[in-house]
């Protein structure tokens, strides 16, 4: 099984209301809309793997941490993000990072 992370990304979300609409409209079945989600589990993951190369530094004041399941978790106070030209700053941020080592053994 992939990380289920990117289902509440607005792509996700919006993959999961249509599911929703399908299932509530009898046009597919709940194990139908599973798979689907199971599968855009695996591409999104593959995806970002992959395909993209971008890079942003950060810079921020670390509120709190924990490391639970193989996965990181951050809050960031009064972070700033620059890629090559721009800046942008905020207030707060959470950074959710798992080991992409092992996706290949959850991607299964």
């Amino acid at each position: 099984m992939a990380y289920q992370l990117y289902r509440n990304t607005t792509l996700g979300n919006s993959l999961q209301e249509s599911l929703d609409e399908l299932i509530q409209t009898q046009q597919i079945t709940p194990q139908l809309a599973l798979q689907v989600l199971l599968q855009f589990d695996k591409a999104i993951n593959t995806a970002l793997a992959n395909r993209v190369r971008n890079r942003v530094n950060f810079k921020g004041s670390l509120n709190t941490y924990r490391f639970c399941d193989n996965v990181w978790t951050f809050v960031l106070n009064d972070v700033e993000f620059r890629e090559v030209t721009d800046l942008v700053k905020v207030d707060k941020v959470k950074i959710v990072a798992c080991d992409g080592k092992n996706t290949g053994n959850a991607a299964e």
